[in-house]
């Protein structure tokens, strides 16, 4: 019975302990741009593919090798181009990691049979040291992996109540292109 009692208060202790744990700030901003053109030629053995965008202008593009189903794009298929940025931010505890840089690439096609689509997407990664706050104007300074320092302010003020010198901040910088080619239904 003393068993069951004693895990029941360590329970609880962990769950109130839980509770009052500050989640480290994080965030993301992001900006995304869509545009369509309409195919008005595809030259097969050449590899190219003309397209007319929603302002009339006629672009020539060289398909790479990579596109598989280049033979299912027809004149008046339309082609549908987002290009995404982000930033996003994520502060961990110094334990949790080291300051550094990473890259990430991918790249995806189509599957053997449909129209041409595919993306393309590059991020990277700089994780930095907080070695500065300056509550009063709102500031933080960071220090990168090579030890250059920046101090900028924060958009969200509140946040710095959360965080502590020697945290880390992570900082992704992505950028993706996504391309699809649809087929018009005729009138």
């Amino acid at each position: 019975m003393r068993i069951r009692i004693g895990c029941a208060m360590l329970m609880a202790m962990l769950a109130a302990g839980c509770a009052a744990t500050t989640q480290k700030p994080s965030g993301r901003v992001e900006d995304a741009i869509q545009s369509r053109a309409t195919v008005t030629e595809v030259d097969l053995p050449e590899r190219l593919v003309t397209l007319k965008d929603e302002r009339g202008r006629e672009i020539i593009v060289e398909v790479p090798d990579q596109v598989k189903s280049l033979d299912q794009v027809k004149a008046g298929d339309e082609v549908i181009v987002s290009y995404t940025t982000a930033v996003a931010w994520q502060v961990r505890r110094a334990s949790d990691a080291a300051p550094g840089v990473r890259e990430q690439t991918s790249f995806n096609t189509e599957k053997a049979g449909e129209k041409p689509a595919g993306t393309l997407g590059h991020s990277v990664t700089l994780t930095t040291t907080i070695t500065a706050i300056d509550l009063s104007h709102d500031m933080v300074t960071l220090s990168g992996p090579e030890g250059r320092s920046r101090t900028v302010k924060v958009r969200e003020p509140a946040d710095l109540r959360k965080v502590q010198v020697g945290d880390l901040v992570d900082i992704t910088y992505s950028e993706a292109v996504a391309i699809a080619v649809r087929t018009v239904a005729k009138n």
